[in-house]
Parts: structure tokens; sequence; C-alpha cells
């Protein structure tokens, strides 16, 4: 604040509320806000009360100061009297105390409005759903006389943002019968629900949505690079190159996607090409593109591609490798049989590697059969991932395919002790929009299961009569070779294969999703079914997706 006016103010013998008031708000808005608070407290322990308007204001630059003043502006507004129930003051301090931290004292300031708005529920609604309390976002959500489009999508981001991408749709659809507008928020939210749930179907649904408001190629970069993801990830690779040729304007963002989504689709030639041409733009390359550009050499081996790319990073465009891009190192070189390599370069990084990077190091032992290197990495990640089960669940697999069976007793017992559980195996398809069956391990429950026993069985008989053999490995139980091959016989994946082809047209694409990695056992059957049913089979597990055609994979057996 000029030193002027507060010559001036401080020539005044009795100043008023409202010269007090100009001057704090001088201040406030100035600078020092130090100086402004002092004033507030002068002019309180002379007896004097704030104006209305005044306090309002003053109170909208404090109360985010420190959550102590804000705490003391808040008894203020109870003590003054007449400020308590003003709507503005109660909004300042709810929005303070979520800012703070404290959700449940912005939730009390709520419950004792007697007059509520909008944007005292959206608040708490968005909030809450920051922090992963759905329930809570959804009970304030129902309690919202009239919800507009901001508490729509903080419903539909919520859901999304917390990986539950069923309720996100199912929140949008509701919107939409409502006839509630919808802007580019609520679609990247409900963009990223569909690419979650990877449901080709309602891909289509959400992008005439967008074409409705206009041509997607005249929509944000944002909005263009989240309808490439969701393509991507809905096993549609083609239509999200599609989209990404349609765009007016491109980004790194926008060329990132795409080229992840080449990566994951096993499109090594292809994400590598539009690395190329994205460095001639001119667009600087940024962490993410090198993620995806790493990713692709790994699920194709081309090891001194990736080694090259990953010693231009810094050289050439002054990114710095982060954790996450020594882990795509390691998982190729490790992928690639060079597991000492691969452990000696996590013993030299320049940064703590984090869970990721031994991770990747325990699955290559897992595909090379390493016990003692897979030892190493376990240890490290029981430490950083205590809880990780998975990680259990792979050393124990590694023992067991080594004949280790008494280090396998030892990880059971240590699960056990621990009182972890494994998420059991569960895949999903979409036979049709907004219609999913879920299918568990060992789990025939489904009302169609003695149909989709009788054709898996004869699909099985048929691929065995082409020469196919279980891959009894991929049971990681000490049992019986009857009981293993009646295990990887309800296995998630050809539960849902065997519905696919029931309640499918011939020649249309069977895509599956899965929760955890696809087994040796099941590759193998999706490679065959592939050629004996003339069938193109996508399979997206957690670490990549499976195109198979004509018995073969688009991974190579790579992954």
């Amino acid at each position: 604040m000029e030193p002027y006016p507060r010559s001036i103010f401080d020539q005044v013998k009795y100043p008023n509320p409202f010269l007090y008031s100009a001057v704090i708000r001088g201040y406030s808005v100035q600078g020092p806000l130090s100086e402004s608070i002092r004033l507030y407290g002068l002019m309180r322990r002379k007896g004097i009360g704030p104006c209305h308007l005044r306090f309002q204001l003053f109170l909208r630059r404090v109360v985010h100061w420190e959550v102590s003043l804000g705490k003391q502006m808040h008894a203020q507004s109870i003590l003054i009297g007449g400020f308590c129930s003003d709507v503005f003051v109660r909004n300042t301090l709810i929005d303070m105390y979520i800012k703070c931290g404290f959700l449940e004292c912005g939730l009390k300031v709520f419950d004792e409005m007697p007059d509520k708005d909008v944007i005292s529920w959206t608040e708490l609604i968005v909030a809450y759903a920051k922090r992963g309390d759905m329930e809570i976002s959804r009970e304030l959500f129902d309690g919202l006389p009239v919800k507009d489009m901001m508490a729509w999508t903080a419903m539909v981001t919520g859901f999304a943002q917390n990986a539950r991408p069923r309720e996100a749709i199912e929140f949008f659809e509701r919107m939409q019968d409502a006839g509630v507008g919808t802007d580019e928020v609520t679609l990247v939210g409900v963009i990223s629900a569909c690419a979650q749930l990877g449901a080709a179907k309602y891909a289509d649904w959400i992008r005439d949505i967008v074409e409705k408001l206009g041509p997607v190629s005249g929509h944000s970069v944002v909005l263009g690079s989240a309808l490439v993801d969701m393509y991507s990830k809905c096993m549609r690779v083609e239509d999200a190159y599609k989209v990404f040729e349609g765009l007016k304007d491109r980004n790194v963002f926008s060329y990132s996607s795409m080229i992840m989504g080449f990566s994951m689709h096993g499109r090594t030639d292809a994400a590598l090409k539009l690395f190329n041409e994205m460095v001639k733009t001119e667009t600087k390359p940024n962490r993410v593109t090198f993620i995806g550009v790493l990713t692709a050499c790994v699920h194709t081996g081309m090891v001194e591609e990736g080694l090259s790319i990953f010693d231009s990073m810094e050289k050439c465009y002054g990114v710095k490798p982060s954790a996450d891009h020594y882990t795509c190192i390691v998982d190729l070189l490790g992928r690639a049989g060079r597991l000492k390599e691969a452990l000696e370069l996590v013993k030299t990084m320049p940064i703590e590697p984090h869970g990721g990077v031994w991770g990747a190091l325990l699955g290559a032992c897992r595909i090379h059969g390493n016990p003692d290197i897979a030892t190493i990495a376990a240890s490290h990640l029981f430490e950083l991932e205590p809880n990780g089960i998975g990680n259990y669940i792979i050393l124990s697999n590694i023992y067991a395919s080594a004949g280790r069976w008494h280090d396998v007793s030892w990880v059971r017992k240590l699960v056990r002790r621990k009182g972890l559980k494994k998420n059991p195996g569960c895949s999903w398809i979409e036979p049709k929009k907004g219609v999913i069956h879920e299918f568990f391990s060992g789990d025939m429950t489904h009302p169609m299961s003695s149909e989709i026993k009788r054709v898996l069985m004869d699909l099985l008989d048929r691929l065995e009569a082409n020469g196919y053999q279980p891959k009894l490995s991929s049971v990681p139980y000490d049992v019986c070779d009857e009981e293993k091959r009646r295990i990887l016989m309800t296995h998630s994946e050809k539960l849902a294969l065997a519905f696919g082809l029931i309640s499918m047209n011939p020649g249309c694409s069977i895509r599956i999703m899965k929760n955890i990695r696809i087994c040796e056992d099941c590759h193998l059957v999706m490679c065959g079914a592939s050629q004996i049913m003339e069938r193109e089979i996508v399979v997206r597990d957690n670490m990549r997706f499976h195109h198979f055609s004509n018995g073969t994979c688009s991974c190579g057996n790579f992954w």
C-alpha cells in the first residue's frame, strides 16, 4: 500500500469503521498482509466492529494465510454477530478449511448454515472426491436441491479420478437424461472413465456427443488428446490415430498420447515414426513422450534402439531421466535376458530406484527363471511395497518354476503373516453398449456357465488336435497335473473368450479386458483360437494390449 493513504489515516484522531476498512482492504490487496491483520486487531481492541461488506472482503484475503488465523476469523464471525449466517462468509470459511485439509471442519460449517447455495455444496463435493471419499460426495450431491453442471461434473470427474469408471459413466448418463449441458471438463472426465473401462461401444457414444458440439478438430488439444488416449485404451488404435490426424492443433500432449497408444499396442515402428515426425515439427518431447517411446522398444525387444534413445534424452532434448525411464531400460535389458546388466544399472542409478524399477527386474526374472536375482529384487520390493501382494506372488511363482518348494512355502507363510489377500483374476467383455459381463477365475456362476463350459471344452479339444499342450507351469501350485488342467480351464480370460464366441456375431472382433497379466497358457489358447475360429481377439491386461490374429500375437510372445 502506498505510504500517503496511510499517513492520512494516522492523522485521523477517531477513525470510523469505514476508514479502518478502507486501509485494511488496501493492505490486504497490495500488502503487506501482516499490516492488514495488525490494523484489524487494533480496530477490534478499540471496540470498533467492521462493516459487513469489508469484513467479507478482508476474510477472503486472510483466511488462507494460515489455518490458525482462519480459525480466529471464524471465531470473530460468530462473536461479532450477524456475519455467522452470511452465505458468503460461510463459503469463504468452508473454502479455507478445505484448502488447509480440514474437510470435517468445513463440513461442520456447511451443516450449520441456515441457507446454502450451490457453491457451498459443490466445493465440498469436489473436496471429498479429491480425497477419494465418493460416498460423502454422493450424499452431498443427493442433498443438492438444484443440480447444475458444476455439481454433475464434480461427480463424473470424481468417480473417474478415483478409478470407479462405471459410476462415472452412470452419472454422465444421468446428467444427459436430466438435460444438463456439458463442457470440456465434464467430457474429459467421462472420456477418462471410458478409457479405464476399455469399453469400445461407450467410446463411440462419447465421440458422438463430442461431435455434436462441433468437429473434434475444432476442440482443444486437451479434449483431442483425451479422445486419442480413450480409443487407444479401448483397443481401437486406428480410430485413435484418425482422431489424432484430424486435430487442427497438436502439442506435446497429443503427440505423447498417440505415441503411447501405438506403444501399448505393439506398434513400435509407428511409435518411432511419429516421434521422429514430432521432433521435426520442433515440438519438444517431455518425460511422458520418452516413456511412450521407450515402452515401445521394450514391447518389441529393440534393445539398442531403446538404449540410444535413453542416452539422447538429456543430451539432445534436455529431459533428465527419471526413475520411470530407468524402469523402462531395466525392463528392456531384463526381457532380453541381460539380467546382470540390468541389476548393475539399478545399483548405479544416480537416483533412488522406486518400486517400479525393482518390479521390472523381478518381472524379467520371472520370464527367464532366475530365482537368485529375483530374491534380490523382491527383498527391496518387500521394503518399498510391503503390502504389494503381486510381488509375493511373482516371487512364489519363480521359486515354484525352479522347484524350490521350501522357498515357496516361506513366501506363502510371509503372505499369511501379513494378512495379504490375492486379487482374483477378473476379465470382462462388452458384447453390446452398456452391457458388460464379468468373469472371475474359477467362478462358474454365470447364467450361461453350462454353455460356456461346453464351448470352451470343444475349443480346447480342437486346439489339442492341432498340437496345443496346456502350459502346466502357469499354475504355481504343487498339485497333480489333472488339477492344474482344471485350474487353467477356468481362468477368467478363457471364460470371457467362450462367452464372446457364444454371444457375438461371427467375424466380430472379441475384445477382453483383464485386471492382471495374462498367463502363458491363456496366451497360447488365444493364439490358437484366433486361427481356428478365424476371429481377431484383443486382450488388454494390466501390462499391455495383445492382438491375436491367424495364430500369432502382436507382442511376438514378448511380454
